[in-house]
């Protein structure tokens, strides 16, 4: 049975995969769509991580700074879920924390599109704090975030051209 449950939640995670390989290929609607999907699989109930993971990247295939917004705070509490319902999943667990400075600086952008800097500002602040908890290079020791190198650099990195737009404003 729990062998089966690994290989479902690897199924869930390849199909997530798939779905931002098109998104990052320029096939925001079809990545939308099969992201719509599998929320729809998952459910309310649905493993944290996963709903995590998807509503992260859902955020980026839509319009409207409102909905990207709607999906970037399910992300965040999904990710809060998580933190609660398996925190003895040592994986998991680091993986969500991977997860919080991404999570808080794209909830900055998007107040700051929504013209709400009060908000950004605040989230902001979290994504450089989550940041500043993490191993320079390591995930947070976690090195399966997506498969990418440098992700606390380009985090940083995003957090810091952030600031200095908001600086401006």
């Amino acid at each position: 049975m729990v062998e089966q449950q690994e290989a479902s939640g690897d199924a869930v995670m390849t199909r997530i995969g798939q779905a931002v390989m098109l998104l990052h290929g320029g096939d925001r609607e079809e990545a939308r769509n099969r992201f719509g999907i599998l929320w729809s699989e998952l459910g309310a109930d649905g493993d944290a991580l996963h709903r995590c993971t998807l509503a992260h990247y859902m955020a980026d295939t839509q319009d409207d700074p409102g909905d990207e917004l709607a999906w970037d705070l399910r992300a965040l509490t999904a990710a809060e879920g998580l933190s609660g319902e398996r925190s003895a999943e040592h994986r998991d667990s680091l993986a969500v924390q991977a997860f919080y400075p991404s999570l808080h600086l794209n909830l900055a952008a998007d107040y700051l599109k929504l013209q709400r800097p009060d908000a950004a500002r605040i989230h902001l602040r979290q994504a450089r704090d989550a940041a500043d908890t993490l191993e320079d290079g390591g995930h947070g020791g976690y090195e399966g975030y997506g498969g990418y190198s440098g992700y606390d650099a380009g985090v940083r990195a995003a957090i810091e051209r952030l600031e200095l737009r908001m600086r401006g404003m």
